[in-house]
């Protein structure tokens, strides 16, 4: 990484060994902490060097570390913009502890007032309570902006949930996902780089993953028309990732679960009244799509009954 050009960078994703003794081929993941921190000031100072004075950064990390490599990311010069919680299902299990079904998510930034973010791109923003439940017309028709907290199950639609938290629900890759590699036991969903790479990175920007794995950050920048490149100690991993990636193509659409797409049906209750609304409204709202982008190129959810005026007042009675 000390190779690559200084202020060359748009977009880094880093998904580091955790330090929680996971068997990789080649690195060891269980070092004394001191040693540990000492080697991610290191990369994460190269991120630094090598992104654009407005590049964007989003590491994740488990909770060992998560509060330590948050400030030393600040100290190096980062801007913590968002702490952002995924939350799974097929959580890891432990024996003294609750089971972990979670992973921090820090979206860092070199400039804290110049930097990427597109908050009205239609496929980083997520369908509102309002359109998903209600299938209201009066909801911006745009969606709305995922908070830090991502829930994105498609199962929970019908319950009116918040998908703009800033906890993000995307399942885990599980052995039975079409979407896993098969060669990497710590996969990123597609899903999951897709939200981060459409929000802080436009087409044609070069996207960094210095620990590249499995290669998924690189697949799906392929697929959204980012130029990328990707580092791995591993021999193993950068064959099977550049095999990957040479079956990926641009403007391919992203490996697994989709977000919801339509909203939940009318309720007999419910049809007539959205009939009145739809007759008053000038401009009905449809569902919003939200698709992976498609480039030509390949530089990669009012309590109280409403009371009339007056309504509930005493009279005056009559002299």
């Amino acid at each position: 990484m000390n190779e690559l050009e200084a202020g060359s960078v748009d977009l880094a994703f880093a998904d580091p060994p955790f330090n929680i003794g996971y068997k990789y081929d080649v690195y060891d993941d269980k070092r004394e902490a001191e040693h540990y921190l000492d080697w991610s000031k290191q990369w994460i100072a190269g991120v630094h060097r090598a992104l654009k004075p407005t590049g964007t950064f989003w590491l994740a990390i488990g909770d060992e570390f998560a509060a330590e490599l948050k400030l030393i990311s600040q100290q190096i010069g980062f801007h913590c913009r968002s702490w952002v919680i995924w939350y799974y299902t097929f959580g890891v299990n432990c024996k003294k502890k609750f089971s972990r079904s979670h992973v921090h998510l820090f979206h860092l930034v070199k400039n804290a007032k110049q930097f990427t973010f597109n908050l009205k791109d239609r496929a980083v923003r997520v369908p509102s309570a309002r359109q998903l439940v209600y299938n209201d017309g009066r909801a911006d028709p745009d969606g709305r902006l995922p908070d830090d907290t991502w829930i994105l199950r498609p199962q929970d639609v019908p319950f009116g949930f918040r998908e703009t938290d800033d906890t993000w629900y995307i399942p885990r890759v599980n052995g039975t996902f079409k979407e896993r590699a098969g060669f990497h036991g710590c996969q990123m969903p597609e899903q999951l780089l897709g939200r981060i790479i459409r929000s802080s990175s436009n087409s044609d920007e070069l996207v960094l993953d210095p620990f590249s794995g499995s290669g998924t950050t690189l697949a799906v920048a392929k697929k959204l028309g980012r130029r990328w490149i990707g580092f791995d100690l591993s021999a193993d991993y950068v064959a099977r990732g550049t095999a990957r990636l040479a079956s990926v193509q641009v403007g391919e659409p992203l490996s697994g679960a989709p977000e919801p797409l339509v909203s939940a049906p009318s309720t007999p209750a419910q049809a007539p009244q959205k009939k009145a609304r739809k007759s008053r409204a000038a401009n009905p709202t449809p569902s919003l799509p939200f698709t992976a982008d498609r480039v030509g190129a390949e530089k990669e959810a009012d309590g109280g009954s409403a009371r009339a005026r007056g309504a509930g007042r005493p009279r005056k009675r009559p002299r």
